[in-house]
């Protein structure tokens, strides 16, 4: 039971190599790979409560890793309901798509298990590639291999990345002797005052802000989320997030406040995304690329949370990155239903969509209100949260910064839904979303209001599973 995710998740990667051999239609596809999706969710809930060390004390199976191999799982799942019909990738390699985006997932799942260095550095590295594959698979008859530049893009920034952390990792393991994270940080925690341990620590964070989009390791982010398929975005704009915040708890949970350095750092990096991601989203013409620049803003509000180094400010960034991934999936659920043949949206392509499409027009209108910090609805509890915390630990200019950047974020995402409801459809295509399309959208809109409502209830949770591993 321990490995139960992982085994179905290996299980329906080799089933999609089978796929991918014989001559089967996109509808099968889609059947299968529906199918596999759920029992990847079940087999993650199945495998709630297991603990226990393997692999020589490399891998550990605790209520942390458990519950956010629930949230990866459920979070792939919604990826492949709302993009089912695969606009974007050619029929023809579409089990093969499947099959990367099975392999990131497993990777993500292994890297939140993992507790020592070399493997944290091969799960994230296994989990990365698949998702530059991923983004290169985009197909568009032809027309422009803008994907090709995204992939490659993806690739290098990629590459630079984990660079840095395996720098920081070599002076890790020279500073404490092993690569065993717990004993890793247990040593580092008394060296802060050491310019080489604040400096490995800050390279390996590194991979990290990378997953995350965080400042400065967001200048990919525009590019591969216009460059890459509906679909693709969507599974990058959400999956690898969920996993980098957990990595980057597991790192910084140690860190004591004898580490001013590396909370000057973090709230520098926080401001900055906030600023960038905030500002350069005002001037966007493309629905994805808007929604890129926002989720770097987003990545600096996580930071807020997590440079408390509090467990209720751990709790506050899981509670936020659960709710940032719903609205963030609600708002492609519109993008991937809307858009014809797969082609990337533009904001003017929306008007009218409440004649179109309501069901589509008021998802959209609630993602985007939610992740403006509009009440009642998740984004606005869990920024007033995080900003509620980071007050209590004294960041009061971090906090009127990020109630500043709040302000300016209202602006752009009311645009779309100004565009949405109030412009004319002149003669754009009726949007008759499916069944399935509807479903998944009644699920993502009622998490967003419940956790809006009701957010103690998962803070508390939030804090039960951050206390496991403090």
């Amino acid at each position: 039971m321990h490995f139960l995710p992982e085994l179905t998740l290996l299980a329906a990667i080799l089933t999609f190599f089978t796929v991918s051999l014989c001559k089967v239609n996109s509808d099968t596809t889609r059947n299968i790979v529906i199918g596999l999706g759920f029992a990847v969710f079940i087999a993650s809930l199945l495998s709630y409560g297991q603990t226990g060390m393997h692999l020589f004390n490399a891998y550990q199976v605790d209520l942390f890793s458990q519950v956010f191999k629930i949230l990866i799982a459920g979070a792939m799942l919604i990826v492949i309901l709302l993009g089912s019909k695969l606009k974007g990738i050619s029929p023809k390699v579409q089990p093969e798509y499947y099959l990367f985006m099975f392999s990131s997932t497993l990777g993500l799942m292994m890297l939140v298990s993992s507790v020592e260095l070399l493997t944290i550095f091969i799960t994230l590295e296994f989990a990365s590639f698949a998702t530059y594959i991923m983004v290169a698979m985009r197909d568009d008859e032809g027309k422009f291999r803008f994907q090709m530049e995204a992939g490659i893009k993806y690739l290098l920034f990629g590459v630079i990345a984990t660079g840095f952390m395996l720098f920081g990792m070599s002076y890790m393991y020279g500073l404490t002797g092993s690569t065993e994270l717990p004993v890793v940080m247990a040593k580092l925690s008394t060296m802060w005052n050491n310019p080489a341990a604040v400096i490995a620590m800050m390279m390996v964070l590194a991979g990290f802000f990378f997953k995350l989009a965080l400042f400065p390791f967001h200048f990919w982010v525009p590019d591969v989320y216009e460059g890459a398929s509906n679909e693709t975005t969507a599974f990058i704009a959400s999956v690898p997030k969920i996993a980098a915040v957990a990595m980057l708890i597991r790192f910084i949970s140690p860190i004591t406040g004898e580490g001013q350095v590396i909370v000057t750092v973090l709230m520098v990096c926080a401001i900055a995304s906030m600023f960038y991601g905030n500002l350069s989203a005002l001037v966007q013409k493309d629905v994805k690329r808007m929604l890129g620049f926002s989720g770097i803003a987003h990545a600096g509000f996580v930071l807020l949370g997590i440079l408390t180094f509090q467990i209720t400010g751990y709790s506050n960034a899981i509670y936020y990155i659960i709710g940032y991934v719903l609205m963030n999936l609600a708002c492609f659920l519109v993008i991937c239903t809307v858009s014809e043949k797969g082609d990337n949206v533009l904001i003017e392509d929306l008007s009218g969509l409440h004649k179109r499409s309501p069901i589509m027009a008021f998802t959209l209108a609630v993602g985007m209100f939610a992740l403006a910090g509009i009440p009642p609805f998740v984004g606005f509890m869990g920024k007033f949260i995080l900003l509620t915390g980071a007050l209590k630990e004294g960041y009061l200019l971090i906090v009127i910064l990020g109630a500043l950047n709040t302000a300016i974020a209202i602006y752009y995402y009311l645009s779309v839904i100004r565009v949405a409801y109030t412009s004319d459809p002149a003669e754009r295509a009726i949007v008759n979303p499916s069944m399935l399309t509807n479903v998944t959208a009644v699920f993502l809109l009622a998490g967003i209001l419940i956790m809006g409502v009701t957010p103690q209830l998962f803070i508390d949770f939030a804090t039960t599973v951050v206390q496991t591993i403090m």
